[in-house]
Parts: structure tokens; sequence; C-alpha cells
């Protein structure tokens, strides 16, 4: 029953074309005074031609259930005629688009965080979406709400709680996008529907921890840029006692190379500009 069989109803038109007719005839027996034929005319006209006529719009389908059968979905748009004793259930084929909720959960690490998601999905199989599942509307609300929060638990929100992780929420955005979608297929194929596209749309600390957390990313900032300042200003002074030396333009022992290292080390490193003092004495008196 949840295989879906697209089918082709004969067209509407010709249906439409033999309801004038009967309705001519109904219409003669009643002026000829002749009620009984034309009243069991109209009735059979309304009831077998009338009842039957569907108009399926560009993106829509029409599914038909006959006396508790599935008889099959026709797809393709236009005026068309079917069994008029089928329920025929509308499905739209057009492409929807869920604007999930902030949803505040755990990380892998245990770390609280807000996430939400967008998600671009349609039918595709309507046979499933109308007999698989109770409402498939809000059967994908609950799915993807679902793997939304699969995915937040899988995955640190950056490489600053876990420094072994190869995918974070934060940095793995196209790798996250794409186990989504692939997690989201997986739940909904129950339900006939493909996932086209689905994009982490907000992603942030929970306001519990946020400050503690931007005051670890400033630290863990500073921390990196005093290590690369460190690294340039021992390249610098490893590179000026090479060449003094390479010219031979001053004799240093090692206590005035240790002084020269420290004056352009403070130099180098310190935060403020200095001020330079002049030394008339000598580094031993």
């Amino acid at each position: 029953m949840n295989s879906e069989k697209v089918i082709t109803a004969p067209s509407g038109y010709l249906a439409l074309l033999l309801f004038f007719l009967l309705g001519g005839a109904a219409a003669y027996f009643f002026i000829t005074l002749n009620p009984v034929p034309g009243a069991i005319i109209t009735v059979a006209d309304i009831i077998l031609v009338l009842c039957g006529l569907i108009v399926v719009n560009p993106n829509e389908s029409r599914v038909l259930i006959l006396f508790g059968n599935y008889m099959g979905t026709v797809k393709s748009g236009g005026f068309y005629w079917v069994n008029p004793f089928t329920v025929k259930k509308k499905v739209s084929l057009r492409a929807f688009n869920l604007n999930g909720q902030q949803l505040k959960v755990n990380d892998s690490v245990g770390n609280p965080i807000e996430i939400a998601a967008v998600i671009v999905w349609q039918v595709k199989e309507t046979a499933k979406a109308v007999f698989a599942v109770e409402n498939y509307l809000q059967y994908v609300n609950i799915q993807s709400e679902a793997a939304v929060r699969h995915l937040a638990n899988s995955y640190p929100y950056d490489h600053i709680e876990d420094e072994t992780a190869s995918i974070t929420l934060r940095g793995g955005a196209e790798e996250v996008s794409h186990m989504l979608e692939k997690e989201l297929n997986e739940r909904l194929e129950r339900a006939g529907i493909e996932v086209i596209e689905a994009r982490i749309s907000h992603l942030a600390y929970a306001p519990e921890i946020a400050q503690a957390m931007l005051q670890r990313q400033q630290a863990s900032a500073i921390i990196a840029a005093r290590r690369l300042i460190v690294e340039g200003a021992v390249g610098m002074v490893e590179m000026a006692l090479n060449k003094m030396a390479e010219k031979n333009i001053v004799e240093l022992d090692e206590e005035r190379k240790a002084a020269m290292v420290s004056n352009l080390l403070v130099v180098l490193c310190g935060e403020r500009a200095v001020s330079p003092v002049v030394n008339t004495g000598t580094l031993y008196h």
C-alpha cells in the first residue's frame, strides 16, 4: 500500500462535454413533461460525471482511494475525470521551507549551546506521505528537531573544547550540513519525504556560559598572538647578533649579549612604545 503508483486519468474535457449532453437530454425530458427520466438523468449526470471532475495544479497531486484501497496518484497538472466514488486527497509537491526553532542542547563535551537549522524538503512519494504516517507535516517537524539534537550531541562546538576533533559545529559547516541532510533523509524516508538542503542557521553558546567562553576565546587569541610576537622577536634578535658578528662591528662578551638580547626583547615584545635611556657609564660601573 505504501508503494506509489502514478496513473494517468481520462481527460476532464470529454467528461465535461458528456455532462452538458446529459444535461440537455434531461432538459428535453422535463420540457416534454417526462420528469422521471429527466430526474434520473440529472442525478446520474451530477453524481457520475460532475463529481468525478478534478483539477490538478502544477506541482500538486491527488491521491485516489476507493473504498479503502489505494488506486493511484495523479501527478500531472491538468483537468481530469476520475471515479466519482474515490476519495481525492490533495498532496502538494512543492518545496517547503522549515525554519526550525532555536534548541538548547549539549554538544559532545557537555557545553550547553543554542542551535537551529533551515531545512528545504518536498514530498517525493505521495503514497508514503498519506498512508505511512499520521501527519507528514508534523512528522517532518518532529524528526527534524530530533536530527538537529542528535547532530549537536555528536560534535563539539569548537576545537577549544576538543582539540582532537576532526569536525566541529563551528568550523566544519559544509561537513555538518552534509551529515544533517543525510540523517534527515534517512529519518524522513519512511514518510516519502526528500530533503533538498539542510543548513545550520543559528549556532551560539547558551547565555549562561557565553561570557566565560568569550573570555576563554580571547585568552586563547592573546596567547597565540604573544607566541607569534615572541617567535618573531627571537628571530630578529638572532639576526641582529649574526649580522653584527658577520660584519665585525663590535666584540660582545656573553654579559653584553645578554643585555642586548634583553633590551631588544623588551622593545619588540612590549605593548607600549619604549622610552630610550642613554647610558653614560658601562655595564660594569
